[in-house]
């Protein structure tokens, strides 16, 4: 079994009115040094294999159904086994 992700962020050019929220509370809790905050989303999918095949079935997935692409700019990844 192998772990694929896909993380979907907002394109820099796209207003993030939540990663803004994010950072408005950020000192109000005590956190200081932070300059900018992105939300974004992660899907994790357990596959069987990560061959060249099934990550661009997940490449797939991804423009199709997990990110808009209008608006969000994706990575595929397989991350290490834990």
């Amino acid at each position: 079994m192998a772990r694929v992700v896909v993380d979907v962020m907002l394109k820099p050019e796209i207003l993030d009115p939540q990663g803004k929220a994010v950072h408005g509370a950020l000192p109000r809790l005590g956190f200081s040094g932070v300059t900018d905050v992105r939300q974004g989303k992660r899907f994790e999918l357990e596959v069987e294999t990560a061959d060249e095949a099934t990550l661009a079935q997940v490449e797939k997935m991804a423009e199709t159904l997990l990110a808009n692409t209008v608006i969000e700019d994706f990575v595929v990844r397989v991350e290490d086994a834990q």
